[in-house]
């Protein structure tokens, strides 16, 4: 299938909506590793490699096996009820000896919160996301404060379970607080958000 602003080739999963005939444009604000569009109410973002990788092999993945595990995920935690954009569907192509993959979400009306510290309200809901997701022992390993979204009544939404998978690591909540630390650091976020964050237990 053609997508537009994609080029052909691109094989859908899970995704039973149209039109896919309607104007592309950048997600304005967003984070990450550039891509991200809006397509009428839905987002796509490619998926790119970070670290030492992306040199090498920016977009190819061996299969679309990580698409679909991120999914999977994702379709689980909405399911469940928990802070998070909809998932709508993936789709993958090939791409030289591997594949090259985007993830396709609903758009909703957020902006990331390193764009509004000072949104009243964040920390208690992200603390209390956080410690649903230790207590279903599942690890998103780049959950970040990017991927922390707020909307225009203050609720907060998560986003990005790309390598996310359940365990049975006993401090989960210890090793998203630490993540989480660095992110802010990162960022430049305020002293007192910090602080709340090193008390989350």
């Amino acid at each position: 299938m053609e997508l537009p602003g994609f080029g052909p080739g691109w094989i859908l999963e899970a995704v039973s909506e149209g039109p896919w005939d309607e104007p592309l444009c950048p997600l304005e604000g967003a984070f990450g590793r550039g891509g991200v569009v809006r397509w009428g109410d839905r987002v796509v973002r490619p998926y790119r490699r970070g670290g030492l990788l992306r040199r090498l092999v920016h977009r190819t993945y061996l299969g679309p096996g990580r698409f679909r595990r991120e999914l999977r995920v994702h379709r689980a935690l909405w399911g469940a009820g928990f802070p998070t954009v909809e998932p709508l569907g993936c789709a993958w192509r090939r791409s030289g000896l591997g594949v090259e993959g985007l993830l396709i979400t609903r758009w909703a009306a957020v902006t990331p919160w390193p764009r509004c510290w000072d949104a009243p309200g964040v920390l208690p809901q992200l603390h209390a996301a956080i410690r649903a997701l230790a207590a279903w022992g599942l690890w998103a390993p780049d959950l970040n404060a990017t991927n922390v979204l707020v909307d225009a009544q203050g609720q907060v939404c998560l986003l990005d379970w790309d390598r996310a998978a359940w365990g049975r690591d006993t401090d989960l909540v210890g090793r998203y607080r630490g993540r989480l630390l660095r992110s802010l650091s990162r960022l430049g976020a305020g002293a007192a958000i910090r602080r709340s964050v090193e008390d989350w237990a």
